[in-house]
């Protein structure tokens, strides 16, 4: 999705911001499309209304986690954006601080709130499939309807599964898991599934966005495990992919955000997440990324709303007990490596 900054690197990134500016705010964010959004239009307003210089530390979730637990005690991120999954980690291992009230937060739908009040969801995605549908029809392939499909021999070679550290590559072994008998509690039926029959289709268990667009672009995979905005993102720059809800059910993923810990309190860090849930900066998020919006108060033109899950389509999509997957995601992070990605 992004490429890994090591802490040497890392370091410096922070060293230099701190040298060319005196108040400055580190936000750990999704890589790809979802930075150049950030860089491009919605941080700039925020700078000029708060007088603050933000600097983008890029990175998956995994990667985010990392360097909160690698800074624990002392972290240098002020806010940072995760998938759902890993926000509740977060949360659990004390990263996230408590949101201050402000108004935004009373238009806000219920599904964007967590009940620990440390984080809030600033975008609804799904986890489904995604096919390239320039290579789909140079073939006389009919579009993919389900789950299923990712074991088709047809695809051999071309298929994109995202490694589990990944949330959609996670939410895809969940949904196969229970496809097969299992669940959350015993996702065994998944990897055996994986590895019997999906894994000799796959290409590349890369989970960078930025890759995995390269790929599509290229005509390397014809179908992916990926998610609708990231599809919708990658549309818009005139690759021609299409997101499909597979019958079985597409998976419903939060885009969240928290202001990170500290030993003081960081009003600016509070302030980018309230700017984040604005109505304004909300229609961004839905226009380029491809996610339904959180604020009531958005107004979304036809053709963007015509984009993005509405409130049936959220309803009816899969939903996954996070509570009981990070309990277990080590150890499946460790199968995985050992029986998947060998």
């Amino acid at each position: 999705m992004r490429k890994r900054i090591v802490p040497i690197m890392l370091a410096g990134v922070f060293a230099a911001a701190q040298a060319h500016a005196e108040t400055t705010l580190y936000v750990g964010a999704f890589g790809g499309s979802f930075e150049q959004l950030l860089r491009e239009k919605i941080i700039p307003p925020f700078e000029k209304a708060n007088n603050v210089k933000v600097v983008v530390v890029p990175g998956d979730s995994t990667t985010t986690m990392a360097r909160l637990q690698a800074q624990k005690g002392k972290q240098n991120l002020d806010v940072v954006f995760l998938d759902d999954g890993p926000m509740y980690q977060a949360i659990q291992l004390g990263f996230c601080d408590t949101l201050t009230d402000a108004p935004v937060y009373k238009n806000l739908y219920d599904v964007a709130r967590f009940k620990s009040n440390k984080a809030v969801t600033i975008g609804l995605d799904a986890t489904g499939l995604v096919y390239n549908e320039r290579l789909f029809a140079a073939k006389g392939w009919a579009p993919p309807t389900s789950w299923h499909d990712l074991a088709d021999p047809r695809y051999k070679g071309k298929v994109e599964f995202p490694t589990i550290s990944n949330g959609y590559g996670l939410q895809t072994l969940i949904v196969l898991a229970h496809l097969n008998g299992g669940s959350e509690q015993n996702i065994q039926p998944g990897f055996d599934t994986v590895k019997a029959s999906i894994a000799p289709n796959v290409l590349s268990f890369d989970p960078s966005p930025g890759k995995i667009s390269e790929l599509f672009q290229s005509d390397s995979i014809a179908l992916a495990a990926w998610g609708d905005g990231r599809s919708q993102a990658l549309r818009n720059q005139g690759v021609p992919v299409k997101f499909v809800a597979p019958k079985e059910g597409a998976v419903v993923l939060g885009l969240s955000m928290c202001p990170v810990k500290h030993d003081a309190p960081n009003d600016l860090a509070q302030k980018f997440v309230q700017f984040s849930l604005s109505p304004e900066v909300q229609a961004l998020y839905a226009d380029e990324e491809g996610v339904a919006p959180v604020n009531k108060q958005t107004q979304l033109p036809p053709a963007v709303a015509a984009r993005v899950p509405g409130p049936s389509a959220v309803a009816n999509m899969r939903k996954v007990d996070w509570d009981a997957i990070n309990d277990k995601r080590a150890t499946w992070t460790q199968q995985w490596n050992r029986d998947v990605e060998r």
